[in-house]
């Protein structure tokens, strides 16, 4: 059972469980709840590239997880990086099955857009001043986009994959600042170890502010309504306040570590808002 929960850990259970709900929240974006077949194979195609790429990720960066995280199974020895590979392998493969069921312009973003950018960040773009960063951002809004094509409503999730990606790029950005230390050691040339602290914080406030005006954009030209707002303020503007103002009096990695937390959690409040927003108004 101990191994069981190791394999899982593995595969990061909590972002399996929030990327599926993510999907769930898409369909009824897009009155799409009800179409119970494309709902679950958008969330399986998701979950599996999800799992697969948690794996991997751990695989690739087994040296810096010695430093950054000494309990990831793979470093405590929990899970052999030989199991690892073989599971991560499966889980592309299965998601890339479930894909090829939808709609033809999904399975494109799936297999043709998503899956290369997920092993081309891992393998190469990793710890890439901002382009690692921007990738990340890039696959988390592409699953937006890929949920848009699976229910024929693209435009639809245009503006809530913007914001996922913005927040994903900021959360990255925060992230590496969080890693410095361990990054440093592993010889990665993230942005923040290439630059310091300070300028990479400055960097963190300039996007923070950008998202927070854009976010509200379309709600000034009426796209969105006063839900929309109230969700927005308290899951996405207040926390990017917190990290404008924690940043300017006094950047640090421990601060960092903990908005990167936060920020995760924001890219759903923020798909919440649009959510709220489509069945209160």
């Amino acid at each position: 059972m101990k191994s069981l929960w190791h394999h899982l850990e593995l595969l990061r259970p909590l972002n399996l469980v929030t990327s599926a709900f993510a999907m769930i929240v898409c369909a009824s974006i897009m009155d799409g709840i009800c179409d119970t077949k494309t709902l679950l194979l958008t969330i399986l195609v998701v979950v599996c590239y999800n799992a697969a790429a948690n794996a991997y990720n751990d695989i690739v960066d087994y040296k810096i997880d010695m430093i950054n995280r000494p309990r990831r199974p793979l470093v405590t020895g929990a899970v052999k990086i030989k199991t690892a590979n073989i599971l991560s392998t499966i889980l592309f493969i299965a998601g890339s099955l479930f894909a090829l069921i939808l709609h033809p312009w999904a399975a494109f973003i799936a297999i043709g857009l998503a899956l290369p950018t997920l092993i081309i960040y891992s393998k190469i773009l990793k710890g890439t001043p901002l382009i690692g960063n921007a990738a990340v951002a890039a696959m988390l809004s592409l699953s937006f986009i890929f949920a848009g094509a699976a229910f024929g409503k693209i435009e639809t999730m245009i503006i809530p994959a913007c914001l996922a990606f913005g927040l994903t790029f900021v959360r990255e950005l925060v992230k590496d600042i969080a890693d410095i230390e361990g990054d440093s050691t592993a010889g990665l040339n993230t942005f923040p170890v290439k630059v310091g602290l300070n300028k990479s914080a400055k960097i963190v406030n300039v996007g923070a502010l950008i998202i927070g005006i854009g976010a509200l954009i379309p709600f000034f030209y009426n796209y969105y309504g006063f839900p929309y707002l109230l969700v927005l303020v308290l899951g996405v503007e207040i926390p990017l306040a917190m990290i404008v103002f924690s940043f300017l009096k006094r950047p640090a990695i421990k601060q960092a570590k903990r908005f990167s937390e936060v920020l995760k959690f924001s890219t759903i409040a923020g798909l919440m808002a649009f959510f709220m927003d489509n069945y209160v108004r």
